[in-house]
């Protein structure tokens, strides 16, 4: 028995570690998004040494046998194998290497021209201004699977092999209308940007207008451009996956995600893995890539940050 009683009841309670303090962890950093991602990154990185089989081969002595956990199945493949007997697992893991590729050149592509035209509308404005933002108002207009299906019926096969042949069409169609979201963003932070005080000290400095824009109002910018391209790789993901999936993505044999989906379709009701295994691999990553980029806006921007706090 204490001998203040009040002492006793005013005494702070002892600081406990349990789920409230674990789930403020999870909601205030994107552990759980921020780990698959770097699980895909590292499959992608290291496939030929993860992947315990070759993509391309295939057995038919072990067609459709199901995944570990289920009857018939065996740890030898994890995930189960395809029509034609193809390991399931060692396939996702190599199809993880394509979308990042495919994702990571396209936004470089997109993303680089995107800006450098989004800084230009923004600073010269007038007919500059006009010129590049009607042309993106058209290319967003334009529905981007039902081009990408023509461009490759018409020139995928006589694409030069030495620009990635069929993919690299791919990667410059995607490229071609990703551009417009940058522009636009870019063209709309310029706006304001190019008011600000340190920008008229520059130009009285007399500093160039390359060295003004790329030094005093780019930096402005990045923050901006991180977090569109974070939400972008995953959309651009999600648009290989669509057309590999419709045949006018990555050719084959090469294994990527929405290929693989559209091979199982037609045996899903025995075989219902082949479809359902790279549909959660793609399911998962742009999940993540979204959960990541909602948490870098938040993050980044001080506006929200500090929405967040009050």
């Amino acid at each position: 028995m204490a001998d203040n009683p009040t002492q006793a009841v005013l005494a702070p309670a002892p600081d406990r570690v349990g789920l409230p303090k674990i789930w403020r962890t999870v909601r205030r950093w994107p552990l759980l998004p921020l780990a698959l991602l770097l699980l895909v990154v590292f499959a992608g990185v290291f496939a030929p040494w993860i992947a315990p089989e070759d993509p391309r081969k295939g057995d038919l002595r072990a067609r459709m046998a199901p995944p570990f956990w289920l009857e018939g199945g065996s740890m030898e493949h994890l995930l189960g194998t395809d029509h034609l007997g193809r390991d399931i697992f060692s396939r996702i893991v190599y199809g993880a290497r394509i979308s990042l590729v495919v994702a990571a050149v396209t936004l470089g592509l997109g993303g680089t021209t995107g800006t450098v035209l989004g800084l230009l509308a923004g600073w010269y404005g007038k007919w500059i201004d006009e010129i590049i933002m009607r042309i993106v108002d058209i290319a967003l207009a334009v529905p981007l699977v039902l081009v990408a299906l023509v461009m490759v019926v018409a020139v995928g096969q006589a694409f030069p092999s030495d620009l990635g042949g069929q993919t690299g069409l791919i990667i410059l169609v995607l490229a071609g209308f990703f551009w417009v979201r940058f522009a636009r963003l870019v063209r709309g932070e310029v706006l304001q940007l190019k008011t600000l005080d340190y920008v008229a000290l520059a130009k009285v400095a007399g500093a160039s207008i390359p060295r003004i824009l790329f030094v005093h109002i780019f930096p402005g910018v990045i923050n901006t451009l991180i977090v569109l391209a974070t939400l972008q790789v995953g959309f651009v993901i999600l648009v290989e996956s669509t057309l590999s999936f419709l045949g006018a993505g990555v050719p084959p044999p090469t294994p990527a995600w929405g290929s693989m989906v559209a091979e199982g379709r037609d045996f899903l009701a025995g075989a219902w893995w082949i479809s359902t295994m790279p549909g959660v691999a793609i399911l998962l990553t742009v999940m993540s890539l979204n959960l990541f980029g909602d948490w870098l806006r938040d993050t980044l921007d001080p506006r929200l940050r500090q929405l967040a706090t009050n």
